[in-house]
């Protein structure tokens, strides 16, 4: 059964929302008096740190030379696109109330269920799009400050 929960997609997305939701509580307490932009280079530096912990420990380290150009330069932009999004978040983040920050910032569902869609051929079904149509709109609701 503990075989069959970690190859599980749904435990790992689960397990990824409820450390975002910590991620949000943490960090805004942790960026008050902080530079944003400070706050994420700590928070990306101890990322590092720890990824490259897990990546050596568990000898996958040997990986890396088997990672293709196409492969390392979506991943660069990947990266980029993260450090973006991060920066953003934090700012965010120092500005505003995380009860408002981070539903906006999972707008990132809407979109990438939308992206997926048109640049990756993903097929989502009327249910799929009611759902991302309710996301939005509870995102939206959650942010909005009567």
């Amino acid at each position: 059964m503990l075989t069959a929960l970690l190859q599980s997609w749904r435990f790992w997305a689960l397990l990824s929302a409820g450390f975002a939701a910590l991620t949000a509580i943490l960090a805004k307490v942790g960026v008050a008096g902080v530079n944003p932009d400070v706050a994420t280079f700590v928070r990306t530096v101890v990322i590092l740190a720890l990824t490259a912990a897990i990546l050596f420990a568990s000898g996958q380290a040997a990986g890396l030379a088997g990672l293709s150009g196409r492969s390392v330069g979506f991943l660069v932009a990947s990266g980029l696109a993260t450090g973006a999004s991060w920066l953003c978040y934090f700012r965010a983040l120092a500005l505003g109330d995380a009860a408002r920050v981070a539903p906006l910032d999972k707008l990132s569902v809407v979109l990438v269920a939308i992206l997926g869609a048109w640049l990756l051929g993903e097929s989502l079904t009327l249910p799929n799009w009611i759902g991302v149509v309710l996301i939005a709109a509870g995102a939206v609701l959650v942010a909005y400050r009567a």
